[in-house]
């Protein structure tokens, strides 16, 4: 890859990073602190998770993640 870019360790990285977050402990914090927090870490995982599902291109210097948002059952 460009510049020692690899494509498939960065998609893996992310699918970590998914996962990490999935098994994050939730902290000793209650009520409003405790709803951001776990807003967070939903919307953390969910960005993880797309990118990780992706299909990543390098052409030309122009990096392409390509991710098929369609339901399991459209595919």
């Amino acid at each position: 890859m460009a510049d020692g870019l690899d494509l498939d360790e960065m998609i893996q990285r992310f699918r970590d990073r998914a996962q990490a977050v999935k098994n994050r402990p939730l902290p000793p914090i209650a009520g409003e602190e405790r709803a951001r927090f776990v807003r967070q870490a939903q919307l953390d995982f969910q960005d993880f998770a797309i990118i990780g599902d992706s299909e990543a291109t390098l052409e030309d210097g122009v990096l392409t993640l390509r991710v098929d948002l369609r339901p399991a059952d459209d595919e």
